[in-house]
């Protein structure tokens, strides 16, 4: 199975998708960062396509960030300032030619991930 790389936000305060959050995929090479991608969430709190298809896949270390702090604002989440979460960085790795999903569960003081399926 050739490898690809997917996302999913959900706003577990609100128990909804988290539609309109900037996220960027970048790739790491020790000190080195790449950007590959930048997306926002649909509706559904997905992109419209993979962040990472398998065109571009290649194992390695990744990091995805999650743009919470804007999205928040746009949303009409309260603010204190500053915000508790704004951008939230997760670092992974693939180390197969594999389907990873990301997903992030979102409130305004807290978050989660997992590698999903």
């Amino acid at each position: 199975m050739p490898g690809y790389l997917t996302t999913h936000v959900l706003d577990t305060a609100r128990g909804r998708p988290a539609e309109g959050m900037d996220i960027v995929l970048f790739r790491l090479n020790g000190d080195q960062r790449t950007e590959l991608a930048r997306m926002r969430t649909n509706s559904d709190g997905r992109t419209d396509k993979q962040i990472l298809p398998e065109a571009a896949f290649d194992t390695g270390t990744y990091e995805l960030e999650f743009h919470a702090g804007a999205w928040m604002d746009a949303t009409g989440v309260e603010a204190e300032s500053p915000r508790f979460l704004d951008v939230i960085p997760i670092r992974f790795g693939m180390s197969q030619q594999d389907h990873y999903h990301v997903p992030l569960l979102i409130s305004p003081f807290g978050f989660s991930t997992y590698r999903g399926s």
